[in-house]
Parts: C-alpha cells; sequence; structure tokens
C-alpha cells in the first residue's frame, strides 16, 4: 500500500508536513512522498474534504490515510498520562469486504515499522459478533468498515459518544458506491455523522472518475438552494496499460458465456505468468470456469476459486493465500476487482466482455499494482459479439475513456430505511432531520412533503396499512421526538440494515453419504439460492465451491451435501449480479460494426461473418439501427440491432409484442441479448412500418398498460419493501423463506394499488423499475437516436448477424458441456441457412 515515488529523499522536514518518524521511515526505503500526498496532508491542515483521483499503484490509499496517521502520531506523543483513550479518530469506508481486510494488513505495516502503536480493526458483515460489541465499547484508532456497519452503528443510543471524536471518514473507490443504493445509505449515513461530529472531514478515493465534479459535491454537505464542492486533489498519470484480446485457435461459438473453446489458452496465459487474476462476471461463471481449468491443469498448478456466495473462512483462506504469494491463479468475481493489493499478480484474464471500460481499468489495476509498470491483461471473448466489445473497451482503454451512467435521485426506501435507525438512537426531529437528509448530495432538491410522507409511511405504514399495528415502527416521546415503537422494531431494524437485496439464500453444509436430512452441524461451504436448490431432488449434483457435490437432504435454511464424481452436475445459477453493456461501450460497439476498415482487428472468424453479412444484407451506419424481417419455418420475425444491452432490449421487446398485436401480426414472443433482440409470430412482419413500430410514444400508454399487467413490478416492490424495512427477511425465531417474503409483499402489493396508489413506496417501485429492471432511460434515448435512422431490410432468409440472437430463440438451459454442443449444432444449421 506504502506507494511512493522511489526518487532518493530531499530534506523532507523542509516540507514542514512530515514528523520526523515518517520522514525516515519514507527516506529510509529511498522513497519521497509523491506530490499528491503532501497536498492530501496540506488538505487536511486546512481542514478541507477532499476528492483524490490517482491511478492505480500512485499511492492512493496511503495519500487518503497519511493525515490521519500523522494526527493519531502527534495525539499519542501529546498524552503525557501514557495512556491513550479508547476513540474514533478514522473511518475507512470499503465497497467490499475483502477490501477492507486488504487495507487493514498493508496499513498495519507502516504503522508498526514507525512504532506508532494505533488501533486498527475491521468491522464487516463478518466480523464476530462479540468483536462488534467491544468496538461499541472501546472503539479503535481507525476502523475499516462497510456502508451498512455505518448505519448500524449509527442506530444505537450512545452513537454520539461512538463518534464524537471522529475527524476523518474515508471513502475508497467512491465511485463504485456513489451512484446505487448503497451510496444513498452512506450518503445519508455522512450527514448523520456530520451532525454528531461537527468538522468531520470527507476524503474520497478512487482511480476511475468520469464525473469529478458530481463525487466533488457528493462528499461534501450541500447548502440549501446552493452547490459546494470538495477539494479536487489529482495525482500524476502512471504508466498506460497493455491489454490484448486472444484470437483463439479454437472454433469461436456463436452464442454463450462460458469460453470453455479458449480454456487451453487461458491455461496456457497462466503457466507463462507469477500470478493471474482470472475475472469473470458471474458467479455461475466462476464455478463452470474453476472445473475447467482444473481439467487442463496438468501441471497441478495451485489454483483458487473466490466469489461472494463462498463462505467467508473459505475467502479469507485464499486472500491469505494470494497475499503470501502461494497461488498461481484466482478465478474470481467483482469480489476483487477493487484495490485490491497484491504485489505478486502481474497478469488480468477478463472472461467474457467487460461491460464498461470503468470496470475494466478496475480490474487492469489489479495486476502490477505499481504506478511506474505497465498492467497487462488478457480479454477472452464468449462468443463473436465478444469480440466486437473487447476491442471497443481495449481501444477506450488506450484512450483512457471512462463510461458513467447519469445519477438518479437519492431513493425513497433507502431514506425509510435511515429514518428508522435514527429513530432507533436519539429519535426524529422532523425539521432537523428534513434539514440534515437534503445536506447529503443525492437528497439536495428533496422537497418537505415528499420527506413527510416518507415519514408517514415509517411512522404507521401510511394511509392503506395505518390500521395494522404491525406496520407503526414509531410513536412520540414526552419530548416530541418520534422514537422506534418497541425493542422488537429496533431489532428487526439492526438484523435486515442495508440496500444488498439477494435471492433467499440457503446455507450447503458439508456431509458425509447417506446422511440425509438428518445430518448435523457440518462445515459451511456458503450459501445457494433457495430457487435452485428448489429444482434439485436427493442424489443430484451440482457445482460449488469448486467441487462437484450430491445434494443429500434439507432441513430449513440448510443444505446438507457430500462430496461426488459423475458428470454433467448442474450449476447453480444467481438471479443478480449480471452487468449491463455501459452505454458508451454500446456506441463504441457500433462504431467498430461500420467501421469496415477496422475489421482487420478482428479475429479473421469474427471478419468473415461481418463480409458474409455485408454480402447478403447490411452493416448499419454509427447512427442507424438494422432491422431485417425474414420467414423461418411456419413463423415469421423481425430482429432489430439497437447495441443497448439486455434490459433496454427486453424492455423494447415487451413494448413490440404489443404494437404487433394491436396491429393484427399475431405475435407468439421475443427473446434478447446485449446486441439485439428478436420479435417472432404468425403473420409476414416485412411490410410493417418501422419508423411507426419504433415511435417514442410507446414509452407512454403502451408502457403504463404492459407495467399495470405484469409482475415485474411485484418482483421489483418486493425489494422496496425489504429495503424500506416493511417486511423484514431476518429476525430471531422468525426467518422467512423467500416464498413467505412472496406472499407478504404480494399481498401489501395488491392493497396499496388498490387504495393507496401514490404510496411513497409504489412510487420508490416505479423509479427502480424504469432504471434499473427495465432501463427507460436508455430506451428513450435510443428511440429518439434512431428516429429517421431505422434501415429495414426484408430477407428471405435468416441474415448471419441474427444467428446470435436467434439462438436465444426458444432456448431451454442445458447445464455443462451439451449446452454448448447443441448451440454449436444449432448455429451450423442457421448460418447454412443464411449462407442460402
Amino acid at each position: 500500500m506504502a506507494k511512493a515515488t522511489s526518487r532518493h529523499s530531499g530534506d523532507l522536514e523542509k516540507e514542514h508536513l512530515l514528523p520526523s518518524a515518517f520522514a525516515d521511515w519514507f527516506s529510509g526505503r529511498g522513497w519521497t512522498p509523491r506530490p499528491h500526498q503532501l497536498a492530501m496532508l496540506e488538505a487536511a491542515r486546512a481542514g478541507e474534504s477532499v476528492l483524490l483521483t490517482a491511478p492505480t499503484g500512485g499511492g492512493k490509499t496511503l495519500a487518503g490515510f497519511l493525515p490521519s496517521l500523522v494526527d493519531l502520531a502527534g495525539m499519542a506523543e501529546g498524552d503525557a498520562s501514557g495512556a491513550r483513550p479508547w476513540r474514533l479518530h478514522t473511518l475507512y469506508v470499503s465497497p467490499l469486504k475483502a477490501l477492507a481486510v486488504d487495507i487493514a494488513r498493508n496499513l498495519e505495516q507502516p504503522v508498526a515499522e514507525m512504532g506508532l502503536g494505533l488501533r486498527i480493526e475491521t468491522r464487516t458483515g463478518d466480523t464476530p459478533q462479540a468483536r462488534r460489541q467491544r468496538q461499541r465499547t472501546r472503539p479503535p484508532d481507525i476502523l475499516l468498515t462497510t456502508p451498512e456497519q455505518i448505519a448500524l452503528l449509527l442506530s444505537y443510543h450512545d452513537a454520539d459518544r461512538i463518534f464524537a471524536g471522529l475527524k476523518t471518514v474515508i471513502v475508497d473507490e467512491l465511485h463504485a458506491m456513489e451512484g446505487g443504493k448503497r451510496g444513498d445509505l452512506l450518503a445519508l449515513g455522512l450527514a448523520r455523522l456530520r451532525t454528531l461530529a461537527p468538522g468531520l472531514r470527507a476524503v474520497g478515493l478512487s482511480a476511475t472518475v468520469a464525473d469529478p465534479d458530481r463525487l466533488a459535491r457528493w462528499l461534501v454537505p450541500q447548502p440549501p438552494g446552493g452547490e459546494a464542492q470538495a477539494r479536487r486533489i489529482v495525482g500524476a498519470p502512471g504508466a498506460k496499460p497493455e491489454v490484448a484480446v486472444l484470437f483463439s485457435d479454437a472454433r469461436v461459438p456463436w452464442s454463450g458465456h462460458s469460453a470453455r473453446h479458449a480454456v487451453g489458452e487461458v491455461m496456457t496465459a497462466i503457466r507463462a505468468h507469477r500470478t493471474t487474476l482470472v475475472f469473470v462476471n458471474t458467479r455461475s461463471q466462476a464455478e463452470v470456469l474453476f472445473q475447467e481449468l482444473w481439467r487442463e491443469n496438468e501441471d497441478a498448478l495451485p489454483i483458487a476459486l473466490h466469489h461472494g456466495s463462498l463462505s467467508v473462512e473459505q475467502r479469507r483462506k485464499v486472500e491469505a493465500a494470494m497475499a503470501k504469494g502461494a497461488l498461481r491463479a484466482v478465478v474470481c468475481t467483482s469480489t476483487l476487482d477493487l484495490g485490491i493489493d497484491w504485489g505478486d499478480v502481474d497478469l488480468v484474464i477478463q472472461i467474457g466482455a467487460p461491460k464498461g471500460s470503468s470496470r475494466l481499468l478496475q480490474r487492469i489495476g489489479r495486476a502490477n499494482h505499481r504506478l511506474d509498470q505497465p498492467s497487462r491483461a488478457l480479454l477472452v471473448p464468449s462468443n463473436r459479439f465478444e469480440y466486437l466489445e473487447c476491442l471497443a473497451a481495449r481501444v477506450a482503454v488506450e484512450e483512457g475513456a471512462l463510461d458513467g451512467e447519469p445519477p438518479a435521485p437519492g431513493a425513497l426506501d433507502v431514506l425509510a430505511q435511515h429514518v428508522t435507525g435514527v429513530a432507533c438512537g436519539p429519535g426524529v426531529v422532523p425539521d432537523r432531520l428534513h434539514e440534515e437528509v437534503r445536506s447529503a448530495s443525492p437528497y439536495a432538491h428533496l422537497d418537505r412533503q415528499t420527506f413527510d410522507r416518507v415519514l408517514a409511511f415509517v411512522e404507521t405504514g401510511g394511509y392503506a396499512l395505518r390500521r395494522y399495528d404491525r406496520f407503526r415502527r414509531l410513536k412520540a416521546s414526552p419530548d416530541g421526538r418520534l422514537v422506534i415503537a418497541s425493542r422488537g422494531a429496533a431489532q428487526a431494524y439492526r438484523m435486515n440494515v442495508g440496500t444488498i437485496v439477494e435471492a433467499p439464500m440457503l446455507k450447503v453444509r458439508l456431509t458425509k453419504p447417506g446422511r440425509g436430512a438428518s445430518a448435523m452441524g457440518g462445515r459451511m461451504l456458503g450459501e445457494i439460492e433457495e430457487w435452485f436448490v428448489e429444482q434439485l431432488g436427493p442424489g443430484d449434483t451440482f457445482l460449488f465451491a469448486g467441487e462437484v457435490l450430491r445434494l443429500e437432504g434439507l432441513r430449513e435454511t440448510d443444505v446438507f451435501v457430500s462430496r461426488a464424481g459423475g458428470a454433467e452436475p448442474k450449476v447453480p445459477s444467481y438471479q443478480g449480479g449480471k452487468f449491463p453493456l455501459s452505454t458508451f461501450l454500446a456506441d463504441r460497439v457500433r462504431g467498430l460494426l461500420a467501421d469496415r476498415e477496422g475489421w482487420g482487428m478482428l479475429s479473421p472468424q469474427v471478419e468473415e461473418w461481418l463480409a458474409l453479412q455485408a454480402a447478403k444484407s447490411v452493416i448499419p451506419a454509427r447512427d442507424q439501427m438494422l432491422v431485417e424481417t425474414f420467414p423461418r419455418g411456419r413463423k415469421h420475425y423481425l430482429v432489430a440491432y439497437p447495441f443497448e444491452g439486455r434490459l433496454a432490449h427486453q424492455t423494447l421487446g415487451m413494448l413490440l409484442t404489443r404494437r404487433l398485436e394491436r396491429a393484427g401480426l399475431r405475435p407468439m414472443g421475443f427473446a434478447a441479448n446485449e446486441y439485439g433482440l428478436a420479435v417472432w409470430g404468425l403473420r409476414d412482419m416485412r411490410r410493417v412500418g418501422m419508423d411507426a413500430l419504433f415511435e417514442e410514444d410507446m414509452l407512454g400508454d403502451d408502457l403504463d398498460a404492459w407495467m399495470a399487467e405484469s409482475a415485474l413490478l411485484k418482483r421489483t416492490f418486493r425489494n422496496c419493501a425489504v429495503i424500506a424495512g416493511l417486511v423484514e427477511r431476518r429476525f430471531p425465531g422468525r426467518e422467512k423463506t423467500g416464498r413467505q417474503v412472496t406472499m407478504s409483499t404480494d399481498l401489501i402489493y395488491d392493497v396499496l394499488r388498490q387504495h393507496e396508489p401514490d404510496h411513497v413506496l409504489l412510487q420508490a417501485t416505479r423509479a427502480d423499475a424504469a432504471r434499473g429492471l427495465l432501463d427507460i432511460g436508455r430506451l428513450g434515448a435510443l428511440l429518439a437516436r434512431i428516429r429517421g435512422r431505422i434501415v429495414h431490410r426484408p430477407l428471405a432468409r435468416i441474415s448471419p448477424l441474427s444467428v446470435p440472437i436467434m439462438l436465444e430463440v426458444g432456448r431451454e438451459p442445458i447445464y455443462g458441456s451439451a449446452d454448448e454442443d447443441l448451440l454449436a449444432e444449432a448455429a451450423d444449421t442457421l448460418i447454412a441457412e443464411a449462407k442460402g
């Protein structure tokens, strides 16, 4: 972590910023503090909040902590009694548990070497309860934690004592949290901390920032009717990363995401490097790829698996082995893509398209974590369309171009959770709390009427639910404050705090064969989603934690398994965690597709495919959208290529089928991937007026009518209800299954829609659906972009470009290599048809 320039030290005392112990520590390593590290000390001396953007390996984390270490060292020297009080000085906030643990490990080294004697601890959901309890009464000097743990600490009556001496909050990888609900929760927590600790400084750290002004506003309190920004400090640029795209010698699949065709080449790359991080985009991919690599691992190289559903013991074991340099490769998900500093990592492999240039830069930065050495990465496309995306991402990285989505107003379900937390502690004074909440950047424009509606919801459940005592969470105290209604309500809040709502999970425990559900205990391997387990029967096998496991039995929330062999085990599928293709990268892909002169950069197989498309149909220009219509079998197809990501395409498909139904064309269904969508029906669609079909007015009545009929809003409401605390997942002795939560929230949803359609949770649900599951803003931008620029090609048969999308039509998931064999066979048939 202690990165600094390797130039020989000058007289650091002349800087009047570093105490002698720090100056000696730098010079003893032949280092000179970097300018941005000294600038951070100057800002701290002036009491300024700061946004520091510096490249990976530029000593960014040390720069963030340096003012706190200097201040704490001075406080320790000035304590004549020699007994230092238990007082929290600095909070470090991480988006990942693994990052907090890694930073703590790296921070302890310079602290020990300088003999500062500071107390440094971590606090995450993995921290034992006894230690978390002790941290309230005897807090360390520096606490490394997560947004959820800050919210939890703020909910206690002694929060003012815990945070009274707090001087600094450091938010690492700020860009990764700021734009979502975790960022909203943290912003509200910072606003509360400023009330408890006036003069608090906030420090934001990030290597990749698309909109620095927005992040600089997020860090500081916003004045009524105005804007304020933190000071910006920018580190010197580092060496440009070196990114290659694998042109596999094997046949490149038309569809699929496993990259099985390239496993041998990936293993060759692992053998040629000291330590490799192999990133995938989902936990399912991680399990499959880990097994495939072991089959190719003839040298028995130490390779590990790391993702968020594995047990904490397993994850910590892998992290410790990586820190010691004992592993040659780790197959991992986003659990390791932010800020993890392992110096022995000299290659990052990205399996599948990265979906965004900023995410790719973050992952690449894990290799050669040094400012003066280039990070090296290998992108391995899983299918032919992904070659376009990977090349577009490589060009973006070479240019240093970053992507980012526009901000959304602060979420109301998160605000409801925060109000409950404040009520658990000192209680709510509405006027003061509204002012405090508006100081948080995401809620700067929150009007009083909306705030009062949220407050009323937390207090009584709202107009339609106020007759039911179970929804009353607040009561008035004698002095006029609103406080939590009962100890049970406070306990429910603390057990369910946070904004990450995953599908219901069951614990996987290892037992002996034949024990069945009568097994007791057993080592926990991790967690899998309840809906996946419901598809299994005793004796079925599946991949998990890098092993083939046999289901022995179920009991309550435990799944008992034994080790097994056998071919074609099923793969746990997780409903969350899929990354959408960024708007920025989608535009780059359209540009690459349209640039025939640039096709020479592509794999020969992909170049041949696009040339065949140009001969049989057309390649659209960058600002155009191609629509192809053709008959196949006894059905008629319409295939569009917006290149706007799966979410926008799925919503577009839903709306197109409604319009085609009204036109009497009898649509039967649609399928979508990241790059396009196909709609099929019983009537010929070659004479459809495409400009009218894709009119922007489909986002009006058509969208409202579809949403009213869809079950999607119920699923979205379920998440909002859990976050807002209307329905709790966890409570001692009353753990709810996913089905129980669904039944509860579906019933409440129907009541609110009928009796209080403007309820604040329905408002939050519609906002979530529009931004997340439906991507309405992006779809609206697409429809505006293609107005007057639709290229329609009526064809006699399927086109080459449509083959990957047509493979999605009517596809049933089949686990294991048989799935890709069937896809390859189907693709051969389709491309033969396209060639005529």
